[in-house]
């Protein structure tokens, strides 16, 4: 149920880089929520036209769902975390990235041919 989707500028096209980010950001996501990673999803989407700032420098946008509430000392640590392995996997500087938390009623989060609620 958690969910991390990444939408970023940059052109990648090494695929084993984007999937060992992936697998990282899985990892790190079920740690914070503390739920199985068995229910965590990843998505990447890269060479996104966007502009920070009113540029077009690197940037990277990320959204973090997750079912029942996330504190903010979870956020503020997940951003930590999060904005710390987008630096490093894809070179975009801590001030060009974005991180939206959102929590999640069970019945509104299908899965499974039901909900979580």
């Amino acid at each position: 149920m958690p969910l991390i989707k990444v939408q970023t500028s940059i052109a990648n096209s090494d695929s084993a880089q984007v999937t060992e980010l992936l697998k990282q950001l899985s990892a790190t996501l079920a740690k914070h929520t503390r739920k199985p990673e068995s229910y965590v999803m990843t998505a990447f989407q890269s060479n996104v036209p966007m502009t920070f700032g009113g540029t077009t420098e690197p940037v990277c946008y990320l959204e973090i769902k997750s079912v029942g509430s996330m504190t903010p000392d979870q956020t503020k640590s997940m951003s930590q975390d999060f904005c710390q392995q987008i630096e490093q996997a894809l070179k975009v500087p801590l001030d060009r990235i974005y991180i939206e938390f959102a929590d999640a009623k069970g019945y509104m989060w299908g899965w499974n041919g039901a909900t979580f609620g």
